[in-house]
């Protein structure tokens, strides 16, 4: 599994990039400045690393430039709410691989991710990762749901929820978390967005009884598996 350097000091945003890239298959250790950044990469191997720039004890430029007195061969992009010329450049010039600015949608981030990682000869062969829920098998690798030896094709986003629907099955998911955690926001057309898919996840599961999504109207739904 592709192992990540995440820098990134604010905490809401950090916690959506990470779980994002985690839904993604890639393994996420962040870090909450660059300080702590720059012993997290001391300690362990990383192939990719994603630093913002504005942060705490260690800004994201100086971070790069001592990651690379390590181990040169780590491929890094920046992220910044800056859009001023001379700071792309900077980031450049230190041999950053890409320069996102913030606000960004996290498909972005993961699709920048994979094309570095695939240019640099660094991606990690994927495995193949079949979950049984109920009577269906969910590849989540493949994009698909099996059941009775039918496969029903998932787009990228029905398999996201799927896979973040079981990860947290059988607890309560708050509307505003799935939102922030999936789709990167909560905003009004995301949320209508996010009823379409879910009545669609409803009728892929329909065969079976042991399955349920139950809505609670203003709070949040729960992903059910009947385990007994």
């Amino acid at each position: 599994m592709t192992h990540v350097l995440l820098a990134e000091d604010d905490f809401d945003f950090g916690s959506i990039l990470k779980q994002y890239l985690e839904i993604h298959q890639f393994q996420v250790t962040w870090a909450k400045d660059g300080k702590e950044a720059l012993g997290l990469f001391t300690t362990a191997d990383f192939d990719i690393c994603v630093f913002d720039v504005m942060m705490p004890k260690m800004d994201g430029f100086t971070l790069a430039e001592k990651v690379i007195e390590i181990n040169p061969e780590v491929p890094f992009v920046f992220l910044t709410a800056k859009k001023m010329k001379e700071d792309r450049v900077t980031g450049l010039k230190l041999g950053a691989d890409d320069y996102i600015v913030k606000p960004f949608e996290a498909d972005i981030l993961v699709l920048r991710l994979k094309n570095i990682l695939k240019r640099t000869g660094r991606v990690q062969p994927r495995k193949s990762e079949v979950h049984r829920i109920g009577n269906y098998d969910f590849d989540a690798i493949n994009h698909q749901l099996v059941f009775d030896g039918t496969a029903q094709r998932l787009t990228e986003k029905e398999t996201l929820l799927i896979q973040y629907l079981y990860q947290h099955k059988n607890t309560m998911i708050k509307r505003e978390d799935l939102l922030k955690d999936v789709w990167g926001n909560d905003d009004f057309f995301s949320g209508r967005s996010m009823d379409v898919f879910i009545s669609r996840l409803r009728k892929y599961f329909k065969q079976d009884p042991s399955i349920a999504i139950e809505s609670v109207r203003g709070v949040g739904l729960t992903f059910k598996i009947n385990l007994t």
